[in-house]
């Protein structure tokens, strides 16, 4: 099969809104979760999310153009400008046929479901409903919308997976790419989903942290405090290429993406296989897949949620894999600072495994302060807490596990 290398990256998140400032931060440790702003949250149980911050998005659409876009959609638009430009690929001189579109959303544009919905409920009874309504909400658009602005048309369709959604959405676009249906894909995702029914949800579920005296320490994991995740948005994108048309052009290349794992745990709708079965498993799939061993890898930026049932589960994983090996590892949760972006935690974290690997340094599990009595979670593991690592990684894996047990593993190495 054909080789696939990485060649642009766009990144839109909590800290920041491109790759450069997202990378900075991670590097410095810091957190980009604050009290929410995006609705009045005062009755909520939980009141501080991940959000986007200073989000211009009439910096690649006019507001004609804006108005007919979910703020999902709008993620997903500039993320992939960021990508395209950074990839440096000229549009004009690539067949259109052979560039194609995989994005992921875990719940599509849920802001605007929300907005319809109330403005019937609270309308007289008269069906009166926005022409965009349906074109906003379906999860599919965000693909449709980057296809359509830079005249793509080659492969095109939606991944939804919960929060292995972007991993998955990745590992259909390298299977795109190895048996020959295109030489570039645009892939990733995006979401935007804090919002009343967003963090409702989450809250009747008991997921997220309620910790809203200190918002910026509330996402924690594998510490004994931790209490739930931080709801997070944004969107993430990478240029996936053929090596060879890679070569041939004189692209950058920031690794390539030597292998993908996808599999279910089949045991709970919303609860990990407590040993950790499936999360092994599609590690050890990612592995074969790349033709690569547990000793060849570096790094893990794990799934790493901040759930007391999660953590366990997939650090039990990695030591199921690794054994003793595992000690060797470097291993972190960029959720501790971005929050957990849903669809789109896959394609950011991906992001940021790159990036560690191209830079040597290992973004830290920040808001670490007390060890957890679970003899399951083994501190003697490199967990990086609290402050970056600097180390040579020539291979690193990123996992991504969601609601349904959707399990996601990509592989990275250099090249």
């Amino acid at each position: 099969m054909k080789r696939v290398v990485v060649t642009g990256l766009g990144a839109v998140t909590p800290l920041g809104n491109n790759v450069p400032d997202t990378w900075q931060a991670m590097k410095e440790g810091r957190s980009g979760v604050g009290a929410i702003t995006l609705f009045d949250a005062t009755n909520f149980k939980t009141r501080f999310a991940g959000e986007v911050k200073d989000f211009d998005i009439t910096q690649v659409l006019d507001r004609k153009e804006v108005r007919k876009m979910d703020r999902y959609s709008q993620f997903a638009v500039m993320v992939a400008k960021e990508a395209l430009e950074q990839s440096r690929l000229n549009l004009q001189a690539e067949d259109p046929e052979r560039i194609g579109v995989v994005w992921a959303t875990g719940m599509g544009g849920l802001q605007t479901l929300q907005d319809e919905c109330a403005d019937y409920a609270l309308g007289d009874g008269t069906p009166r409903f926005s022409p965009f309504y349906i074109p906003k909400v379906i999860p599919n658009i965000g693909a449709a919308h980057i296809s359509l602005l830079y005249g793509l048309k080659g492969p095109n369709f939606a991944v939804s997976a919960a929060c292995s959604s972007s991993g998955s959405a990745i590992a259909a676009a390298l299977d795109s790419i190895r048996v020959g249906r295109a030489d570039i894909m645009l892939t990733g995702g995006s979401e935007a989903v804090i919002t009343p029914l967003g963090v409702g949800g989450f809250n009747a579920l008991r997921a997220l942290s309620t910790r809203n005296d200190s918002p910026e320490t509330a996402s924690r994991p594998f510490s004994k405090s931790r209490d739930g995740f931080v709801m997070g948005e944004g969107a993430g994108c990478l240029v996936l290429e053929e090596y060879e048309h890679a070569l041939r052009r004189g692209a950058t290349i920031y690794a390539e993406l030597a292998g993908a794992g996808i599999n279910a745990d089949a045991y709970h709708i919303t609860a990990p296989e407590p040993e950790g079965k499936g999360a092994m498993r599609v590690m050890q799939l990612a592995l074969q897949d790349a033709g690569m061993t547990p000793a060849d890898i570096d790094y893990i930026n794990t799934h790493g949620t901040s759930t007391p049932l999660g953590d366990v589960a997939e650090l039990m994983a990695i030591k199921q894999v690794w054994g003793e090996d595992a000690y060797r590892l470097s291993i972190s949760s960029t959720k501790s600072m971005t929050g957990h972006l849903i669809g789109a935690t896959g394609a950011v974290e991906a992001i940021a495994s790159i990036m560690a690997m191209r830079e040597g340094i290992v973004p830290p599990t920040i808001n670490h302060e007390a060890d957890d009595e679970d003899e399951n979670i083994d501190y003697r593991l490199n967990l990086t807490f609290n402050k970056a690592e600097h180390r040579e990684l020539r291979a690193v894996m990123s996992n991504n596990f969601g609601f349904g047990g959707h399990n996601a593993c990509l592989l990275f190495k250099k090249i």
